[in-house]
């Protein structure tokens, strides 16, 4: 198999950024969908990340013709059974409801009890039918007001331990060194490799 390009399989603005920056300097052209606008997203019906990653993948791989790289991911709150989980994008209208709907659920929840993960997989499939999967995840706590200005999403209500701030206070670059996200890139980084060899 011999691809130059390598689709991201989102239209979202955030995600795409952040991943440019994690596969800087692979061997392929990378773009996304919305240099596709005639593909038609997959129905995320998985019941786990992987699931829907592959989903994703496998949909967009087939649709474009090239090699296809998704991501499924979202919070995963232990006081929660585990929610919202692969509802984390639909948890509410939008981010700002999303991150006030588990506030509001956690409220009579002390700091301790407040672990939770963000949890990413990836999935890359080629046209052919080829398929790799990884996945990688952070721990940190939900804290009790959303704080900072950067990132996205559930990013100013994860705590992460390890620099006492919130995802949404860390700079771009030190969140793409502890993210979910980034340590499921650096998982499937030799995968990539090797397929641009094939």
């Amino acid at each position: 198999m011999t691809t130059s390009t390598l689709v991201i399989s989102t239209g979202n603005a955030h995600k795409i950024g952040e991943l440019h920056e994690l596969l800087e300097g692979i061997p392929f052209e990378m773009s996304s969908l919305k240099d596709y606008p005639f593909v038609i997203p997959a129905e995320e019906t998985g019941d786990t990340f992987k699931a829907n990653a592959i989903l994703k993948a496998v949909s967009v791989a087939q649709q474009t013709g090239e090699l296809s790289f998704a991501d499924d991911s979202g919070l995963v709150v232990d006081a929660l059974d585990g929610r919202p989980g692969i509802y984390s994008s639909r948890y509410a209208e939008n981010d700002t409801a999303r991150i006030q709907r588990i506030l509001t659920e956690l409220k009579d929840i002390p700091t301790d009890k407040r672990t939770a993960r963000f949890v990413c997989s990836i999935a890359v499939a080629s046209a052919s039918g080829q398929l790799w999967t990884v996945e990688g995840a952070c721990e940190g706590l939900i804290d009790f007001t959303p704080r900072g200005d950067n990132g996205f999403g559930y990013d100013p209500i994860f705590l992460f331990p390890q620099l006492e701030k919130t995802f949404a206070e860390l700079s771009a670059q030190q969140k793409n060194q502890h993210s979910h996200r980034s340590h499921a890139v650096r998982a499937i980084l030799p995968i990539l490799l090797e397929i641009a060899t094939i």
